[in-house]
């Protein structure tokens, strides 16, 4: 039997000498047999399932202790100023409840402990003044301890199954926390505006008092919250100010439209007036708000009628949701990318095996000496056409399928030289110059050898079929010590470059502006550089061409 539950029980601990942390003592999620009832007749998919489950359990619980000690050390050096001035202590119960209770979720789609945690979490950073960015944040790190575990131990569908449970844990996981953190901000200021409504019916007196009060909360909330007084702001605290890229001054008296982004200006008036004319409208929404730097930015807003100084206005907290918004979408993108995985696999593997037979029996029929003149050359263009497919199928099988690095001491120079090497003959057709500047200071690394040539290759190839007679390929090598050390790549051209409204998408699979690309070369450099823990980026050069940015961090062999 395999079980998990969180190992806090009676356990409390101290809390800025005023309160305690006391973890939720009555959540409990268990796997076991119970889950999956056995009887002599049960078919094969159920004890498939039975025992991938188990498996996945006990790995969770064998990396439990490694997985929760680096959580703790990413929140404590890197994740925010207050995370680092929590005590470790109190890290080590909150993230190894959550640790347990996303466990939970994995093994046994049991949600009652994460609601717990949910809950029981949002008091603590709430009192901690944390804002809602930083524990969403928190929560990746998850992800980020458990994704190589996962690698390491399962493969195929196993893992595809798991990363999907892993994702969507999440997902609900800091979507829920969002909702609960929010509703309960929410219910704060509530409360207080309708305590502070009573005090201003009962004595003059006490309405300075609660005003300031209610102010102070103002400040101290991690949201926008303003007061819109005849299409005028009024009142604003300085979050407000702050997501919008404005100082105070800037912002008391101005126009509310002036904050809110054009695609969004209409419907957003539109409420207004509704709420303001008819007494009701829609009081939660989303749109664009307008920063100080122009750029138009996702945002949620809350509001709600009331009497500021004895006239109608309308008071509202905005949220920056750009964060959340993100998260969706890498969600989204996962399981888009997963699903034409799937297809991409099952076509190539479809297409691969007829298209060998015609290229064999086209091979041999031209070693018959009867073909010459324009049948010949209709054959060569036909074996031609076919190798080129089969480079298009070999790339959407290197997108698809899963990426295995093999470490090995490696030279990036020797790997670069490698590359050149079999682009050899397509370089000196087109009489490309290839300028070499390699740093003498770069020492082997571990590296995947064919991965990374794989990638460089594919760089190289994107500059070679773009450039004309005579145009030149810069490459330069370079170590940096920053970050525990990096081996830098430059590759830039003198091609005709990549537009402004392109270069977002250069990387996105299945995007190309060739006629016969198919969009997967620069997206397998992307998966092959992050699967090493490296970066890849895109710029123009002036006046003309294009510059590619690979670093690889390095991995020193000892």
């Amino acid at each position: 039997m395999v079980c998990f539950t969180p190992l806090m029980h009676g356990v409390s601990l101290k809390h800025h000498a005023t309160s305690e942390i006391r973890p939720y003592g009555k959540c409990r999620a268990r796997f076991t047999e119970n889950y999956f009832p056995f009887n002599n007749t049960l078919d094969q998919g159920r004890l498939w399932g039975y025992n991938f489950y188990v498996n996945l359990a006990r790995i969770l619980k064998r990396y439990r202790k490694q997985i929760i000690e680096e959580w703790i050390h990413r929140l404590h050096t890197g994740a925010s100023e207050r995370y680092r001035e929590r005590p470790l202590e109190e890290l080590f119960i909150t993230v190894s409840a959550a640790y347990d209770a996303s466990c939970a979720v994995l093994t046994c789609n049991d949600f009652s402990m994460i609601d717990c945690h949910i809950k029981w979490i949002t008091n603590i950073r709430l009192q901690g003044s944390f804002s809602l960015s930083e524990v969403q944040n928190a929560y990746e790190f998850f992800r980020t301890g458990l994704l190589p575990v996962l690698v390491k131990e399962l493969k195929g569908s196993m893992l595809q199954d798991v990363l999907q449970r892993l994702n969507a844990c999440l997902f609900y996981t800091i979507t829920k926390f969002s909702d609960y953190f929010q509703s309960l901000q929410e219910k704060q200021i509530k409360d207080y505006a309708q305590n502070l409504e009573g005090e201003v019916e009962k004595r003059t007196k006490e309405l300075a008092e609660s005003e300031s009060k209610y102010r102070v909360l103002v400040e101290d909330i991690n949201d926008g919250y303003f007061v819109n007084q005849d299409g005028m702001i009024v009142f604003a605290n300085q979050a407000f100010c702050d997501i919008h890229g404005h100082a105070l001054a800037e912002v008391i008296g101005k126009p509310y439209a002036d904050f809110i982004a054009p695609k969004s200006l209409v419907e957003v008036q539109g409420l207004y007036e509704e709420r303001r004319t008819k007494g009701h409208a829609q009081d939660l929404y989303m749109y664009l708000r307008r920063h100080r730097d122009g750029s138009s930015l996702p945002t949620e807003n809350k509001v709600k009628r009331i009497v500021y100084e004895g006239r109608d206005a309308v008071a509202g907290i905005c949220r920056d949701i750009t964060e959340r918004m993100e998260a969706e979408k890498r969600v989204r993108e996962a399981e888009r990318l997963a699903h034409i995985g799937k297809l991409t696999t099952s076509l190539a593997h479809e297409i691969r095996n007829p298209l060998s037979s015609v290229k064999m029996n086209i091979q041999i029929l031209l070693k018959n000496t009867d073909f010459n003149g324009n049948d010949k050359r209709r054959m060569e263009i036909m074996a031609k056409e076919i190798s080129h497919l089969e480079r298009i199928l070999t790339e959407m099988l290197d997108f698809a399928k899963p990426l295995r690095l093999n470490l090995e001491p490696a030279s990036m120079n020797a790997i670069i030289d490698s590359c050149l090497e079999i682009l050899d003959v397509k370089v000196k057709e087109k009489d490309i110059v290839v300028k070499r500047n390699y740093s003498k200071r770069i020492s082997p690394a571990f590296m995947d050898h064919d991965k990374i040539e794989q990638a460089v290759t594919n760089v190289l190839l994107n500059s070679l079929e773009v450039l004309q007679r005579g145009d030149k390929i810069e490459i330069t090598t370079k170590q940096e010590s920053r970050g525990g050390g990096l081996v830098r790549v430059d590759i830039s051209d003198t091609g005709p470059g990549i537009g402004t409204e392109a270069l977002p998408y250069v990387f996105d699979p299945f995007y190309s502006n060739k006629k016969k690309g198919t969009g997967l070369g620069l997206s397998n450099v992307k998966k092959i550089v992050e699967a090493h823990g490296g970066t890849v980026r895109v710029g123009s050069k002036r006046p003309k061409g294009t510059h590619f940015y690979l670093t690889i961090p390095v991995r020193k062999i000892t």
